[in-house]
């Protein structure tokens, strides 16, 4: 089979810092590494990660305002390029491509990728659109040729939420762990808090919103300032900035909580962190997690839905506590800063590699 004949594209609302977004990029490097065609398909060519893709991946910009308003810009492109698979990843995004796929009236593989809890994430939500998009989704998500599901507590969600059934989704782990990432953790970046002689710094990753929870951590944190030596780093930036910082301020953390806001390489402060926390209420896969198990940080996470459970195996790599429980996330930051000795957390990591996850990709697609 010559794979330069075939193309396979991608469809993701932009290249914006979130862990979908770079799931995207690291499998568009990967098909192209295997010698197929690959097209990036943004909706608006824009964020962070747009700078790391490889000269042999084509960017599509559609130059749309919204994903919603992305429809016949895509539906055209397909209609020329005529691809031999598109996969899309986000749910608006995955609802536009199965329109866009189905109308086109071409043979094209559609396959959607799920990276969050729905029932959480539409459960939290108020926006009427949202509602919109799960009925869709609902209707739409037969269509694809395969339905992806980042974790098997994602695909059981999914499964339940939309009236699938549990074989029409197939479960592969998100493409985690690459030469990019050895070479990240390495790259020099000076801070301060790193610095010999510092406090250990606790680290924490994600979008400044609701979901991630990070007001929970650094309530937890507070209670473990009261006897531990430490710092809190988060990393990231969103709506949730403001309440943040007035939390920050209001429990006199000024001096020993950062809210640095996005940072492109997170993976150097990840390698030297003491401990990695993931505070989240749910989530898919959580990208960061398996990236801090590469980088060897001890690791605390909630037993959210879904993902940390399955990556941490229940807790034989890292500590597991409930959701929004602000004294057994102290209790297990503590504890975890005490140890000597830390499980072999980047053996686990391993496991979320981009050769396994292309590999699985290529199976669904009658490509391997």
């Amino acid at each position: 089979m010559d794979n330069r004949k075939k193309l396979i594209s991608l469809f993701v609302p932009t290249l914006g810092g979130g862990g979908a977004e770079r799931i995207m990029l690291e499998l568009a490097k990967g098909f192209s590494a295997h010698s197929f065609a690959v097209d990036l398909i943004l909706v608006q060519a824009k964020g962070p990660y747009l700078k790391e893709v490889p000269a042999t991946v084509r960017i599509i910009n559609l130059k749309s305002s919204r994903v919603l308003f992305s429809f016949t810009n895509l539906f055209f492109y397909l209609r020329r390029e005529k691809p031999y698979a598109l996969i899309s990843a986000l749910d608006h995004a995955n609802v536009i491509s199965l329109l866009a796929g189905k109308l086109s009236g071409l043979a094209i593989r559609l396959v959607v990728t799920e990276h969050n809890t729905v029932s959480n994430a539409y459960a939290e939500s108020k926006d009427l659109r949202a509602r919109w998009i799960l009925r869709f989704m609902c209707w739409l998500y037969p269509w694809a040729k395969s339905i992806v599901a980042v974790s098997q507590g994602v695909a059981e969600d999914l499964a339940a939420t939309i009236g699938l059934a549990p074989n029409r989704i197939t479960v592969i782990y998100n493409p985690v762990i690459s030469s990019r990432l050895a070479h990240a953790m390495n790259s020099p970046v000076k801070h301060t808090w790193f610095s010999l002689g510092q406090p250990p710094v606790i680290l924490g990753v994600g979008r400044l919103t609701p979901q991630k929870d990070f007001s929970t951590l650094i309530h937890a944190f507070a209670q473990l300032k009261k006897t531990h030596l430490a710092r809190l780093m988060i990393l990231g930036e969103g709506e949730e900035r403001k309440i943040l910082e007035q939390l920050i301020h209001k429990l006199n953390l000024e001096n020993d909580v950062s809210l640095p806001g996005f940072v492109s390489n997170p993976h150097f402060y990840m390698k030297h962190s003491a401990l990695f926390v993931l505070s989240s209420r749910w989530e898919g896969l959580p990208t960061v997690l398996i990236e801090a198990m590469a980088a060897g940080s001890p690791i605390v996470a909630t037993d959210c839905p879904s993902g940390p459970a399955e990556i941490l195996e229940n807790g034989r790599w890292g500590r597991l506590v409930p959701v929004r429980d602000i004294n057994a996330l102290a209790i297990a930051m503590a504890q975890t800063l005490d140890e000597i000795t830390h499980p072999d957390v980047a053996a686990r990591a391993a496991d979320f590699s981009v050769d396994q996850a292309v590999g699985k990709y290529l199976e669904i697609l009658d490509l391997k």
